[in-house]
């Protein structure tokens, strides 16, 4: 493949954007690729060359590019009839009945313009209703670029994992290895009455895809109850993708107090969002004390992009064509896995997946029984359970630096595109086919 064109604009890039690109997981070795266009489940970048796309914009793209006719006439149309108003329109009220009726535990929303700023208001507002300042995150969870949140350390010693954060936001951030039920009930003995909430996606999305361990979630929710915290899912990248319209609280059986959103409810357009129970969300101003407010909140263009997406989704085989996808890919990749790396660990559910290049097989192999086919589910009696990613810290000690500077590039020139590391989530939409599917395993064959 000829990649002039790319390495060209991102010379021109370093010379006026930091870096050369605009958000840091975009900065993939040697240089970018840069997108020209999209078409259906694949990108054509600016030296024509065409590839399977799963990286579908980080995870927004549940259609696909070629979004429905109905999607694009909304957006167009909004458009035409002006960029924003600074005032209400009905669509935005449209798309929060839509939510409401769907998510278990949501009552009533904000929305916001991107998943960061929906997990500020979260926290903001989990600590004005509680009058407590600890919040809780898992260690190597992502909740966007917030103070409050990008710590690094365990339990109450923690420090700010980026320059530019005073210690004291720090001093304020606990944290959790994810599945660690111990690890929860003795940081709770510990400082319970001082935490005002634990922040957790249902499902690590940005540091592999790692599932929950059965009763995890059931833990964290009976720990916030008897202490008087809140318990906030982060569903910016599960929302409206794992478990259908239900989201993964829905998949899961578990309803926490707020739950933060972006990407699909905006259809692809910039979006976030907060929900939960009425009387938490009323606390925002201006029906309560909590400050919030901004320019963009609610754009039409965004609002009508999100809720035309989830209607057609609602409406036709989506979710199953996407899950049936993501099962036949999984189920692929776990055997091509079996037979060429069996210390590699495939993981995802519904529409996501990746394989982890864990460095244990756990003794398992191939031929064993009662594995998880279609990407591990932590089940305590699978023969690769102990091997199995549990946390964070399991998935950075996998083997990075050879997926990113060997294996992505590989896949890169079979004409198969993947995210810029080994923690971000790969994703299936609507748009792509069961040719995708065949052409993606044997791509991973030759490159595994």
């Amino acid at each position: 493949m000829n990649h002039e064109q790319s390495r060209s604009l991102y010379d021109r890039a370093l010379s006026v954007l930091a870096g050369g690109v605009n958000s840091s997981v975009r900065a993939t070795q040697p240089y970018p690729v840069f997108v020209e266009r999209g078409d259906g489940g694949h990108v054509i970048d600016a030296d024509g060359n065409r590839y399977v796309d799963y990286v579908m914009g980080y995870g927004p793209l549940l259609l696909g590019h070629d979004v429905p006719e109905r999607v694009q006439a909304a957006v167009q149309q909004r458009t035409a009839e002006g960029p924003m108003y600074g005032a209400p329109t009905e669509v935005e009220v449209e798309l929060a009945e839509f939510v409401t009726r769907h998510v278990p535990s949501v009552e009533m929303l904000r929305f916001v313009n991107s998943g960061t700023e929906a997990t500020v208001s979260a926290v903001r507002l989990a600590r004005a209703t509680t009058g407590r300042d600890k919040i809780v995150v898992m260690q190597g969870g992502y909740h966007g670029a917030q103070e409050s949140t990008l710590v690094e350390g365990e339990g109450d010693h923690t420090a700010p994992s980026s320059p530019g954060i005073p210690d004291s936001f720090a001093e304020h951030t606990l944290t959790l290895p994810f599945n660690d039920e111990q690890a929860a009930r003795e940081l709770f003995e510990e400082h319970g009455d001082e935490i005002a909430a634990v922040l957790t996606e249902p499902i690590l999305g940005n540091y592999g895809i790692v599932h929950p361990v059965e009763g995890y979630h059931e833990t964290l929710r009976e720990l916030c109850d008897d202490y008087g915290s809140l318990l906030i899912f982060d569903e910016v990248i599960t929302g409206f993708r794992v478990g259908g319209l239900q989201c993964a609280q829905g998949k899961f059986g578990v309803e926490p107090d707020l739950t933060t959103f972006a990407k699909i409810v905006g259809g692809g357009f910039p979006v976030g969002a907060v929900g939960g129970r009425s009387e938490l969300i009323e606390q925002f101003t201006p029906a309560g004390d909590v400050f919030q407010s901004g320019t963009f909140s609610g754009h039409p263009v965004s609002m009508a992009a999100g809720l035309e997406t989830l209607r057609f989704a609602a409406e036709n085989d989506v979710y199953d064509h996407v899950n049936e996808l993501g099962d036949e890919l999984r189920s692929g990749l776990s055997d091509i896995v079996a037979d060429q790396a069996p210390e590699y660990t495939v993981v995802g559910t519904d529409s996501m997946f990746k394989v982890i290049f864990t460095r244990d097989s756990g003794g398992a192999r191939g031929d064993e029984d009662d594995h998880c086919e279609a990407g591990c589910r932590q089940r305590p009696e699978c023969p690769r359970y102990d091997a199995c990613p549990k946390n964070a810290a399991d998935v950075k000690n996998a083997e990075t630096q050879r997926w990113v500077r060997l294996f992505r590039q590989q896949m890169k020139d079979q004409g198969v595109l993947l995210p810029a590391n080994q923690f971000e989530s790969q994703f299936v939409s609507y748009a792509h086919t069961e040719e995708d599917i065949e052409e993606t395993l044997e791509a991973y064959k030759e490159a595994l």
